[in-house]
């Protein structure tokens, strides 16, 4: 139970309210009904309605199902392509925000476009608005409004903002689309593993008891495996689990992240693409923040955050140190081309020698979005002779363990 400084139990309401012949509702947390109509009063508006809301109404279950969802991407790259078009087109914040929030059907996103421009209202301006927010709003899109704010062009900053959030959005769908191939030829092998250890081994295994023949050493070992998990088949779906979840909490810690990248950036064929990925979304991120006016040290500390490789962030972070110490950040590039290759050193120094940071960076983001493009494309041809073999010798290693001892069997007779 929330309470205001004086101690007050607060209620959560819901009003409905007229500003500049303009109607909007809002949701706030105030001690009584007086408190609303002051408030929204001191925002320059008149309230229309005000009501309770509280117990398991229906505005509860709105309020529940806008906790729960969740905020696509594309739901963002609309909503700052919309606000742009508005703002472009000589509407004021608050109206499209207003307008924006009616076009949404995201109900997350619904709830906290009011809340964001009932603090608009109030004087707030909207980069501190969408900072509050920082789960549906990154640091990379508050910046970006921010230094579209200072420097009067906040309808070209929403613009770049959509732009860049895009090309992001699309890169990581074609890197997803990719491996949908190889993840389900993977998920269809264990399954089809498990159902032969349960119900293909045991039939065997009982021909081979009742013939009473020699069984080599692999044979046997499969058959103990069989054995474990039709005797403990939910103990072994547990292991499995415990297994994936366990894999998955290490991705997530600091040392296992970073041995995990060290091992895609050595990985034939697949380094290359995460190497060319990473210093699309650098030179990407990068490059938006520059040409919407963020100062380089600020743009690249919010830049390592989109970088997601442990090493080739680490780069970035020391190219924010150096530029602090006023040295070119091309010099940090180029010590490490293992990581980044030569054309974003070389493309870094031309831009810094002209000052069109932001333009060269754009040429190397287009360049190597086009290069992961077309290697994720041919992924499935790369991946394709990788899984045969793969599949190739667990099927050679199940049918030598165990279509053998029948062989030796027949050859008794």
């Amino acid at each position: 139970m929330e309470r205001d400084k004086s101690g007050k139990v607060l209620h959560k309401f819901k009003y409905t309210a007229v500003r500049d012949g303009q109607e909007y509702t809002g949701v706030v947390d105030a001690v009584d009904r007086f408190a609303v109509y002051a408030r929204v009063r001191g925002e320059g508006g008149e309230i229309l309605s005000v009501e309770r809301a509280s117990g398991l109404s229906l505005g509860t279950l709105k309020a529940l199902n806008a906790k729960f969802s969740t905020i696509k991407m594309t739901d963002k790259i609309l909503l700052a392509r919309n606000l742009g078009a508005m703002l472009g087109a000589g509407l004021s914040i608050t109206r499209a925000l207003t307008v924006a929030n009616k076009q949404t059907k995201n109900p997350k996103l619904h709830m906290i476009l009011q809340q964001v421009a009932s603090k608009v209202r109030r004087g707030d301006s909207l980069s501190s608005a969408f900072a509050m927010y920082p789960r549906t709003f990154p640091k990379l899109f508050t910046a970006m409004v921010q230094a579209g704010e200072e420097g009067g062009n906040l309808a070209e900053a929403l613009n770049s903002i959509a732009k860049q959030m895009d090309k992001s959005y699309k890169l990581k769908k074609r890197i997803k689309g990719a491996m949908i191939y190889p993840a389900i030829v993977m998920f269809a092998m264990l399954l089809i593993g498990y159902m032969m250890m349960t119900y293909v081994v045991p039939t065997l295994k009982k021909t081979f008891e009742e013939v009473g023949v020699d069984l080599p050493a692999t044979t046997r070992v499969i058959i103990k495996i069989s054995d474990f998990l039709v005797a403990n088949t939910f103990l072994s779906l547990l292991i499995m689990f415990a297994f994936f979840g366990g894999f998955y909490y290490l991705l997530h810690t600091r040392l296992g992240k970073r041995v995990f990248d060290f091992i895609l950036l050595h990985i034939p064929a697949i380094g290359t693409i995460v190497k060319e990925l990473n210093s699309a979304r650098f030179a990407r991120t990068l490059a938006s923040l520059t040409n919407s006016g963020v100062d380089i040290v600020t743009a690249l500390g919010i830049t390592a955050k989109v970088v997601q490789n442990t090493y080739h962030r680490e780069v970035v972070l020391a190219a924010a140190e150096v530029v602090e110490q006023g040295e070119p950040m091309s010099a940090s590039f180029s010590k490490r081309e293992d990581l980044y290759p030569p054309l974003v050193s070389e493309m870094l120094a031309v831009g810094e020698e002209t000052g069109k940071v932001g333009n060269m960076l754009e040429e190397v983001a287009k360049f190597y979005e086009e290069e992961v493009d077309q290697k994720t494309k041919d992924m499935s041809t790369i991946i394709e002779p990788f899984l045969m073999l793969f599949i190739g010798a667990g099927v050679g290693f199940f049918a030598l363990a165990m279509i053998a001892p029948i062989y030796s069997l027949s050859d008794s007779i």
